[in-house]
């Protein structure tokens, strides 16, 4: 990855070759930029519009890219950023607290695989009654496997502070599934 990041630094910093750039970019980095994106919106046409504005962004930006971390770690960035603004766009449009918490609960049980089972769909509605910062640090350390020190650079967090809120939302996950796969067995 290393080879073709610098690569694409390199396509991507001329005028000329910036196209190409893109192009090797979005090939690159698309599919888990995407399913990083999937984890917070649910919503599989509003992620892909998310990943879109993504790309258009780091296509625009490219001259603030300072290059002191990898080309992945700025995406990331720049696609939690796009996401958590689409969440809280997403929160302002509903009208009550129920409303929100139905919407997200349907959304997430009619777009986690049916044959994921009853413990992957109760990890999915687990997920998603996170508070914002809880849900993204669980997200890039248990999906994305994204080291302390990586995530610290994308979110401009102390990897004390991540280790907190990773541990937190683990500990209210495991409770809502302990809680809730109980009630669903009797």
């Amino acid at each position: 990855m290393k080879i073709k990041e610098a690569e694409i630094i390199e396509l991507m910093s001329s005028e000329r070759s910036r196209e190409k750039g893109v192009r090797l970019m979005m090939d690159a980095y698309q599919s888990r930029l995407y399913w990083h994106i999937r984890r917070f919106i649910v919503d599989h046409a509003l992620s892909q519009d998310i990943l879109q504005d993504t790309f258009i962004k780091a296509y625009t930006n490219f001259h603030q890219f300072k290059q002191d971390s990898q080309l992945y770690t700025w995406l990331y960035r720049i696609a939690t950023n796009e996401a958590l603004q689409q969440l809280n766009k997403m929160k302002k449009m509903q009208k009550t607290d129920e409303d929100a918490e139905y919407h997200m609960q349907n959304l997430v049980a009619d777009n986690v695989q049916s044959d994921a089972g009853e413990i992957q769909v109760l990890l999915q509605k687990a997920i998603h009654t996170l508070p914002d910062k809880q849900k993204l640090v669980f997200n890039m350390r248990y999906y994305d496997d994204l080291p302390y020190e990586e995530m610290s650079k994308i979110l401009d967090m102390s990897v004390g502070t991540l280790k907190t809120n990773y541990h937190y939302a683990k500990q209210k996950i495991e409770d809502y599934i302990k809680e809730n796969y109980e009630e669903q067995i009797f």
